[in-house]
């Protein structure tokens, strides 16, 4: 692969970001180094990012600047980001020079030690049909469009691997999804091109086969032809009866990718303890949002999220989805993506351990996706392509 010959480009210095109130200094890093084992489906992370990649910070600097020397060893992969559907509207613009009309540029990506981006290809309510499946493509063909025109800041990934290849070559890895399940046009040959051009991750909601009532029999076959092309089924803003039987079909971890803890903030996409618990025992991934909505109006909100879920979940079952350029308004000293350093400066305060936090930033998302990639690779030895139409599952 000629283009990982690239010559390896450090991300830019950042300047330090105004620090909030009320941030004691605080011990050093603690290098805790005992955390539940990932399952054999989920390989380790590769060398140079994670746990055993850390060095302790010096004990006199402030959480700002110890997040900031956590980062970059540890850069975030961020769960959700709103940037495709934001940039249509938009006349020009130059990510890598910096783009104010947006949330997320390249220069502030760097400065929030951003290394994934998974970005969303939603669409408004009221597409449905060949509408969706057109206008989803059309948002693909925007993200290959723009990532082609940024070559120094982002490159297209589209396993746990290639992210880590573009990080170590500087770049930022672009992952494609979630997509609505309206895109697949209830048609599995449209799942399967879809995967073929890079998709990742797809919604579980919207359609005929996954709704309030939960998954058809033909909403379950495309769980299983997912689970066989190694496509990540997204729960967030499904019901509880698609949650329940996703959890039971799905032979690859499950993500939430927009979900913090409802017991914290009653909002519909956040989730009850009970589901919290059920998600930590089928190693899935909730995402935590860093919105006002669903999170509150300050750090110190989302974090309180964050613990709950890991108390809840397990450490390895969260991590953090900024969800930018989504038309969400967001907490205090988290308005872009530059700001995480803050984020993990609060839970430095509050005690998070190098692996918990190695795990939030960057671990989980790789085991999930390698997850997905090994569940493929076993169902394609058993399983041929499916040919289920959903007249003969549904009708």
């Amino acid at each position: 692969m000629a283009d990982l010959q690239d010559e390896l480009h450090t991300t830019a210095e950042v300047d330090e970001l105004d620090r909030p109130a009320a941030w004691p200094r605080s011990a050093p890093l603690p290098l805790d180094t005992t955390t539940e084992a990932v399952p054999d489906a989920a390989p380790a992370p590769e060398p140079g990012v994670g746990p055993e990649s850390l060095t302790a910070p010096a004990a006199d600097t402030d959480p700002l600047e110890r997040a900031h020397a956590f980062l970059s060893g540890n850069p975030v992969a961020d769960g959700y980001s709103g940037l495709p559907w934001a940039l249509r509207h938009l006349p020009w613009f130059d990510l890598e020079l910096g783009e104010s009309a947006v949330d997320t540029d390249v220069p502030r990506m760097r400065e929030g030690h951003v290394g994934a981006l998974f970005w969303s290809l939603h669409l408004p309510e009221g597409l449905a049909g060949d509408r969706a499946v057109g206008a989803t493509l059309e948002q693909l063909d925007l993200v290959r469009t723009v990532v082609r025109a940024h070559p120094e800041g982002l490159r297209m990934a589209h396993s746990a691997a290639e992210i880590t290849d573009a990080h170590h070559c500087g770049r930022v890895a672009v992952v494609l999804g979630p997509a609505g399940a309206g895109a697949v046009g209830d048609s599995l040959g449209i799942l399967r091109n879809l995967y073929a051009l890079g998709l990742r991750v797809l919604t579980l909601s919207g359609t005929t086969w996954a709704s309030e009532t939960g998954l058809t029999r033909f909403g379950e076959e495309v769980l299983r032809e997912m689970n066989r092309l190694g496509v990540l089924a997204d729960l967030s803003g499904t019901s509880e009866a698609t949650i329940s039987r996703a959890l039971a079909v799905s032979k690859a971890p499950v993500l939430f990718t927009r979900s913090a803890a409802r017991a914290l903030r009653p909002h519909p996409a956040n989730l009850p303890d009970e589901v919290l618990v059920e998600l930590g025992t089928a190693k899935g991934l909730c995402l935590v949002p860093l919105t006002a909505e669903q999170t509150g109006p300050s750090v110190r909100d989302v974090a309180d999220h964050l613990d709950r879920v890991r108390a809840l979940a397990g450490a390895e079952c969260v991590g953090l989805s900024g969800t930018y350029d989504s038309g969400a308004a967001h907490p205090q000293d988290l308005a872009d993506a530059s700001c995480y350093p803050n984020l993990i400066a609060e839970l430095l305060t509050r005690g998070w351990s190098a692996t918990d936090l190695a795990l939030l930033t960057w671990g989980n998302v790789q085991r999930v996706l390698r997850g997905a990639d090994f569940t493929a690779r076993v169902a394609q030895q058993r399983r041929k392509p499916s040919a289920a139409k959903i007249a003969e599952l549904d009708g």
